[in-house]
């Protein structure tokens, strides 16, 4: 069993990164499906969660500093609907092979108030060992910071789990100085949600973007800067 749960973390991993995916991790969902906002007599089918990520564009993130802007937010959809089609075609591939898969959409909130959808891909990607969860109440990866998008499939397939990393932010504040909404803590349980909205709510209303997007904290989480020619 272990054989084939390798084989196929391995073709996936292959399948995803042709598909222009950067992050691919699989997660053990058995503990935490009942998290989940979808129907548990569907999500009880499932063991296992495909995260994968999309590195954002450095060069527009560049040009955020206290407020969201109009190409960010393209970008931003952009990303997400590049990531969906990923989570489409990947979940297409594994039915084929006689499993059951469920693509969740990279961005559709089921509560704006709580910034919740239907699952966390965040946790997701935590658990799949892609990053920690940072004091900006966002997952934090080794290379590319916070400055990527994820999607996830769920699926049925035996598939080898990749294990959560032990990682933390350290010292790094820069997120915590760059918040307009001082919304960060020192850890992410600090991080208050309602500061968070209630700003978001407020580039919506000055039509700096047409839903709740801001990408501050995003352009300030970069652990690895690209370099200047």
């Amino acid at each position: 069993m272990q054989a084939a749960q390798l084989k196929n973390y391995r073709e996936l991993k292959k399948k995803s990164l042709s598909l222009g995916i950067d992050l691919f991790g699989v997660a053990d969902i058995t503990g935490i499906r009942d998290e989940f906002k979808m129907s548990p007599c569907v999500t009880k089918e499932f063991h296992r969660a495909v995260s994968m990520g999309v590195r954002l564009s450095a060069g527009i993130l560049a040009e955020i500093s206290d407020q969201p802007t109009r190409i960010y937010f393209h970008h931003y959809r952009t990303a997400n609907a590049f990531l969906d089609q990923a989570a489409f075609t990947l979940a297409a591939h594994i039915q084929r092979k006689g499993y059951l898969s469920l693509p969740v959409a990279a961005s559709q909130i089921v509560d704006w108030q709580r910034q919740e959808a239907h699952l966390s891909h965040k946790k997701i990607g935590y658990l799949a060992g892609l990053g920690w969860i940072g004091r900006n109440n966002l997952l934090v990866n080794k290379t590319l910071g916070s400055q990527f998008r994820l999607v996830t499939v769920l699926t049925n397939m035996p598939l080898k789990a990749d294990t959560p990393l032990k990682d933390g932010c350290g010292r790094c504040s820069r997120c915590i100085n760059a918040c307009p909404a001082s919304a960060i803590g020192a850890s992410a349980k600090d991080f208050d949600h309602q500061k968070c909205f209630e700003k978001l709510k407020e580039f919506q209303k000055l039509r700096l973007v047409d839903q709740y997007v801001c990408g501050i904290c995003v352009n300030a989480c970069s652990p690895e800067l690209p370099r200047r020619m």
